[in-house]
């Protein structure tokens, strides 16, 4: 095990990422602690080795230590993995802060904007819990593929360089690759926009289009991603790398993902309002949508696909018209 300082890690999630990453760690040799809010979760992960829930059929290996107690899953912790939903980073930040040394690193691993503010989550992360060093992990990765221990390689950015390299190397494995950058922006907006174009993507196949309509919709969508990073101050090489372009490939051309399946679930004719009843799976793009179109107006960008997703999502347009309008836009050069 590589030395890092990092030997005692806190997962905060007892989804499937969340649980994925645990078990990415433990592969790493790191010491876990995962924590769950669902006391039937933390039963099943701590007698079992099991998440039937979250990874359906799977036994866990190495087995992981659960808990519900938030104190004793932060106790000690060298680093925190925050693996809960998107839209509640700044609660989870604000329970973190004080359980936590300062100059903890803290890694969203979550891919999203802020809906009430329009921040990003590691801007979110430092108003909230302004002692901690925001980190982000994302790429191209199924959870169901990281915790069966498939090949999967991903970026780990924070501000100092260092410690995105030791962050990467406390969670190295040879199945588990994580590149560092620096490019805190860069990442999160590829996180967050390629949710959004995923849904678009999965109407797309929804509809039966095909394979060419989708390819045209995902460079079209990376195009979109590009402008908008660009905007806000992204480096091109990173959004041309693991968590922009990689991420997008992955996201838009499997059903796998949750945006997509979303998406191509609109298309075959499914309401807005069905899909996103309780007991459906979280689709972060859909909280992504609306928000990245005024992140766009502020700066001037223009965001055709993300702007028909958020109509369609707030019921101003329908699906069809919706993609009809994306694939008739008026002709011009492309660059």
């Amino acid at each position: 095990m590589t030395d890092t300082g990092f030997r005692r890690i806190s997962v905060l999630g007892g989804g499937a990422w969340g649980t994925a990453l645990a078990l990415v760690a433990a592969r790493a040799g790191r010491e876990v602690r995962l924590w769950a809010r669902d006391a039937d979760t933390v039963r099943a992960l701590t007698d079992d080795n099991a998440n039937p829930r979250y990874l359906p059929g799977l036994r866990l290996d190495p087995p992981l230590h659960a808990t519900a107690d938030l104190d004793a899953a932060l106790a000690g912790a060298d680093a925190v993995l925050l693996v809960t939903p998107a839209q509640t980073t700044r609660v989870m930040a604000e329970s973190l802060a004080s359980r936590i040394s300062p100059g903890t690193p803290v890694i969203l691993c979550a891919k999203g904007i802020e809906r009430d503010t329009g921040l990003l989550l590691g801007d979110v992360l430092a108003e909230a819990a302004p002692g901690v060093v925001p980190a982000v992990l994302s790429g191209p990765s199924f959870a169901g593929d990281v915790a069966r221990g498939l090949p999967t390689a991903v970026t780990i950015a924070a501000e100092d360089g260092d410690i995105a390299d030791r962050l990467s190397a406390a969670l190295a494995s040879p199945q588990f690759r994580p590149y560092a950058a620096t490019d805190l922006t860069g990442v999160q907006i590829g996180g967050a926009l390629k949710n959004v174009l995923a849904i678009a993507c999965g109407a797309v196949a929804g509809k039966e289009w095909g394979a060419s309509a989708l390819a045209a919709l995902t460079a079209r969508g990376f195009a979109e991603l590009t402008r908008l990073g660009l905007a806000l101050g992204a480096k091109p090489e990173t959004l041309g790398g693991l968590s922009g372009l990689g991420d997008l490939v992955l996201t838009c051309g499997s059903a796998q993902s949750r945006n997509f399946a979303f998406g191509q679930r609109l298309g075959e004719g499914a309401s807005v309002a069905s899909l996103m009843a309780e007991g459906h799976k979280l689709a972060e793009g859909v909280h992504s949508a609306t928000v990245a179109g005024t992140l766009a107006a502020r700066h001037g960008v223009e965001l055709p696909i993300c702007r028909a997703v958020s109509a369609v999502l707030e019921n101003r347009l329908s699906i069809d018209d919706a993609l009809t309008d994306l694939m008739t836009r008026p002709l011009k050069r492309e660059t």
